[in-house]
């Protein structure tokens, strides 16, 4: 609308979400303000710059920028909508227990700037109850401030939940094109928060309490767990019987209710190999099959490293190369990734045999110092080891023809490579003719 106000928008953290977030939020013609701890991180934004690999972020980032509107700072400054997309890890208790703590940190540095008429929006994922907790956070370090459910006047804030639902390496556009839950703390709340989320998304986005809103991002994740720990369950199954698992899943998947999905070394990522312990957490008895779905992911990972030590112990003195440390296709995050643990697991123990082709590092990570492990490129691996370990499907892997794989001996845990005969017994393990 012409001569229409655009709200001042604070983003608290600038990572894989936060960032094209406040982004995507100016681009609309909002003046965002990013909030980031580190200083590296809000220097390389006010150049115009990127820290995270996501496609086509870059351009959008020195556009908004160069337009002067979008700012980093470690500070949070007054603004009229505020949103909240820090991390969500574990406690490090060792029992999957969510930590909060980034999050309420954030909302008590907001609290210090927050005035009437402001909305805060939490994007976090979060075990239920979180937006609930930090609007009573808030609540008590502003008793100025009517807050939405605490007063039966009209509350001076609103407070909401809003997931992002997005994939790596498509996350512009999936931030603007899918559907959005806005959760509020009361329905005042969530048509506050819709207003704002109707600037920049084009998906559909739908009003509830945030409760169900928070509820609904962990279960989107939780599904999909389950789903795969299926698969990777059969996986295993077919090991034990000497079949070729993804013969079996394409034939069943020519029924027409049944999708398998496919398996692959393990769940990663901090979305779907984190959010159904939050599940778990919250109703430890009703959620059996939740849990067995995690165990049984994680139980992959140790499966693929026992049967990558045993063909690696079968072939003593072949050089061995790992395909892969992110946790899905093509992008640069290696959170919570299988293909890591699995590698770094083959490096701690076979050491220098142990080559890792990842074109999105430009160094190996921290755990693999001092194991004698080495980075290197797509065409040493598959001019100078005789073993080939995929462990993420990027596209790079899957374009290299059987012709450069002859001689060589492939576990393939990702399937992308069909034409390689298949070790006799073995069904994930592929050796070439």
């Amino acid at each position: 609308m012409r001569g229409e106000t655009k709200p001042q928008v604070c983003v608290v953290g600038l990572g894989y979400i936060g960032l094209p977030t406040a982004a995507i939020i100016a681009r609309a013609d909002c003046p965002v303000m990013g909030i980031d701890i580190s200083q590296h991180v809000v220097d390389t934004i006010n150049r115009g710059e990127i820290h995270i690999e996501e496609v086509d972020l870059d351009g959008l980032v020195r556009g908004v920028v160069q337009r002067g509107l979008l700012r980093a700072s470690t500070q949070v400054a007054p603004a009229d909508v505020f949103v909240i997309a820090v991390p969500t890890p574990f406690e490090k208790d060792g029992h999957h227990t969510p930590d909060t703590s980034y999050v309420m940190a954030a909302a008590t540095e907001v609290a210090g700037v927050l005035k009437k008429g402001d909305c805060i929006i939490l994007e976090s994922t979060s075990p239920v109850g979180t937006t609930e907790a930090m609007r009573d956070l808030i609540a008590g370090l502003r008793p100025d401030l009517k807050m939405p459910g605490k007063t039966e006047e009209t509350p001076d804030v609103s407070i909401a939940y809003c997931p992002e639902r997005v994939l790596p390496g498509k996350i512009l556009e999936e931030l603007t094109h899918n559907d959005r839950s806005i959760g509020g703390i009361t329905p005042r709340c969530a048509r506050k928060a819709l207003a704002f989320y109707k600037r920049f998304v084009r998906g559909t986005c739908v009003t509830t309490d945030a409760r169900s809103a928070e509820m609904t991002k962990l279960v989107e994740n939780a599904y999909r767990d389950v789903n795969i720990a299926f698969a990777n369950e059969l996986s295993m199954i077919a090991d034990h019987m000497g079949l070729d698992v993804w013969e079996v899943i394409k034939l069943a998947n020519r029924h027409p209710r049944v999708n398998i999905l496919q398996p692959g070394p393990g769940v990663g990522g901090h979305c779907i190999a984190v959010d159904p312990w939050f599940i778990i957490n919250g109703a430890p008895e009703q959620s059996p099959l939740i849990r067995t779905g995690r165990q049984v992911n994680d139980a992959k990972m140790h499966h693929v490293v026992a049967q990558a030590e045993a063909l690696i112990e079968a072939h003593p003195g072949v050089p061995v190369a790992c395909l892969g440390l992110a946790f899905k296709a093509n992008i640069d995050d290696f959170r919570e990734s299988p293909a890591r643990f699995v590698a770094s697991r083959l490096a701690h123990r076979f050491g220098e045999r142990i080559a890792i082709v990842e074109p999105f590092a430009g160094q190996l990570p921290v755990e693999f110092s001092d194991t004698g492990a080495t980075l290197v490129d797509l065409d040493h691996a598959l001019e100078n080891c005789g073993i080939l370990i995929v462990l993420v499907d990027h596209d790079i892997f899957k374009a290299v023809p059987i012709e450069e794989r002859s001689g060589a001996i492939v576990y393939d845990t990702r399937g992308i490579w069909p034409d390689q005969p298949a070790i006799p017994q073995t069904s994930g393990l592929r050796l070439a003719s």
